[in-house]
Parts: structure tokens; C-alpha cells; sequence
């Protein structure tokens, strides 16, 4: 696994041991961030259940002026931790340790605003999705502007984005996964 494209194009970067943390492809990683090309410059980016911190990583590579890390895991945060020094972002990324709920309540205070991208990668089959949307609904991270992508198995189903009233704006499907873009409607 490396860093894609961006400032720090190549780097390899660590991955957590063992098979409970599920890296984005490279290839799909790559997929994702040529659709986001034009949103990640100077963002505000969010990495909810981060991982290896890999898609918070490549965007701030892109350009992102700062990321947010959510990680519960002690030993993907330690890695996460590890990423970000040697590829030398510690400065502009923050990293919370903790359950994505407690997570995104820390960036509510920490952030006091809309961000620009909020990007999860859930575990696939846990129903994490419909809970995570449904408390963005109510967040001062999210303005009509911001993009929220899910990265979730292929046959999950987001008709339930429109009752917190988000609309799929985009869906963009591989062979066994799928990124869904998701926008919340001005109300």
C-alpha cells in the first residue's frame, strides 16, 4: 500500500496486522481521489473508522489543509500514528482514538463548523452506515457543500439517506464494493 498521487506520491505506507482493518485498494483509492480531484485542495477533510489512515493520508497529499482521523483501534491509530510521521503530516492532521460517535463530536468542537469532505469506511455488515448519517444530519459539520462518501459493500442499500434528509448524488460501483456520494439537502 502507498501514497497514490500528491506531494507525497510512492511513499509506501504501513498496514495494520492482521485482517480486521480492511485498506481501500490502491487502484480504488485512486479511483476515488480522480472523482474528488477538484474538492480536495484546501479542504477540510474528515476519515471517519480511518484504518491505516491511507484515504485521510492521500488526501492531505492532495492538498487537503487538514485532516481528522477517527480511529477506535489502539493498534490502527498506533499505525495511523506511524503513517503520518513518516510521511510528515502530523502537523496537519489531528488524531482522535475513539469510537466514531465520541469522534465526531470532537470534530464538532474542534472543527465549530461545516467541513468540506467526510469520508467513512465503515466495517462492511455492521450497520454503521444508517446510525453514522443519522447523527451528521443534526452536525455543524455539514453544510449543503459538503460531500459525504461511503465506501460499503456493494449490495448495501442507502434509500435510508433521505429520511435525514441527504440525497445520493453519486454512486460509483466496483466489483464488490461501491463509494456513495451523499449531499444533504437544503431544508
Amino acid at each position: 500500500m502507498r501514497v497514490i498521487g500528491g506531494s507525497r506520491r510512492s511513499l509506501p505506507l504501513k498496514s495494520v496486522p492482521g485482517e480486521k482493518t480492511r485498506p481501500t485498494q490502491d487502484r480504488i483509492r485512486e479511483t476515488l481521489f480522480n472523482i474528488l480531484s477538484s474538492y480536495v485542495p484546501g479542504s477540510l477533510f474528515i476519515d471517519l473508522f480511518s484504518g491505516t489512515g491511507a484515504i485521510g493520508i492521500e488526501a492531505l497529499s492532495r492538498g487537503a489543509s487538514h485532516c481528522y482521523f477517527v480511529e477506535k483501534s489502539r493498534a490502527a491509530a498506533g499505525v495511523i500514528k506511524e503513517n503520518l510521521a513518516f510521511t510528515r503530516f502530523e502537523q496537519e492532521s489531528t488524531l482522535f482514538r475513539m469510537d466514531v460517535m465520541n469522534g465526531i463530536a470532537y470534530c464538532e468542537e474542534t472543527v465549530g463548523g461545516a467541513c468540506d469532505i467526510i469520508f467513512m469506511d465503515p466495517p462492511y455488515h455492521e450497520g454503521y452506515e444508517e446510525p453514522v448519517i443519522e447523527r451528521l444530519s443534526g452536525s455543524c459539520l455539514i453544510s449543503p457543500e459538503t460531500l459525504v462518501i461511503i465506501e460499503a459493500d456493494i449490495k448495501t442499500d442507502f434509500s435510508f439517506a433521505e429520511k435525514y434528509n441527504f440525497s445520493v448524488f453519486r454512486n460509483k460501483e466496483y466489483k464488490t464494493s461501491k463509494h456513495v456520494f451523499l449531499k444533504r439537502k437544503n431544508i
